[in-house]
């Protein structure tokens, strides 16, 4: 049996995340930092290439110096655990549900966020031990689709991860999403400060 509440207190600071997207180290650490100080204290960096895993190293190096937790995303295979572990990662985020990935990051000492869209796959994630759980894509499924839910899976938290932007996160944390990853739009420089601002 796995277990990810350790998220409870890894997202306790705020309700949003911000995904580094392939922005090679530089951009990433600029990024990030610039996240930090704005409050948004989770950021996660998926893992493709290996200029993705050094981006990784030297953020959460970073982070650990402000005693903040970095996480590796897209993690899909077993090698991809490992390169996270050495590389410093605090947690694992996959895109979809494969408990293998999610034992072997246990097993590592990250806990794993798993991508669910379907109420099958929150049902075995939840089977497997795991209270926090990834909807992707949280745009396509809406915000509706947590309020459904919420009934069957009371127990359930989730992070909303794809499509999320400044502008469509109050709604989802209205719908009752805990945390809000935002990936993609980050490459606009306003969507840092717009996030922000829904923190106060």
């Amino acid at each position: 049996m796995t277990d990810n509440s350790a998220f409870d207190d890894l997202f306790a600071g705020a309700p949003l995340m911000a995904i580094l997207r392939g922005l090679g180290a530089e951009r990433s650490l600029t990024v990030a930092t610039a996240a930090w100080d704005l409050g948004i204290e989770i950021v996660e960096l998926p893992v493709q290439t290996p200029t993705d895993v050094e981006a990784l190293r030297v953020v959460a190096d970073a982070g650990r110096e402000r005693g903040l937790h970095v996480g590796a995303g897209t993690v899909v295979a077993p090698e991809h655990v490992r390169q996270a572990k050495d590389a410093g990662a605090a947690f694992t985020v996959s895109p979809g549900f494969d408990a293998d990935i999610v034992r072997a990051s246990h097993a590592a000492g990250m806990p794993s966020l798993p991508g669910v869209a379907t109420p099958t796959e929150v049902q075995l994630a939840l089977g497997e031990g795991l209270t926090w759980l990834k909807a992707f894509p949280a745009s396509l499924l809406g915000t509706g689709w947590f309020g459904a839910i919420r009934g069957p899976f009371p127990q359930a938290k989730f992070v909303a991860t794809g499509g999320m932007d400044a502008s469509t996160a109050s709604a989802f944390l209205a719908a009752g999403v805990r945390v809000v990853a935002v990936g993609s739009a980050l490459e606009d420089p306003e969507q840092l400060p717009a996030l922000a601002a829904l923190l106060r």
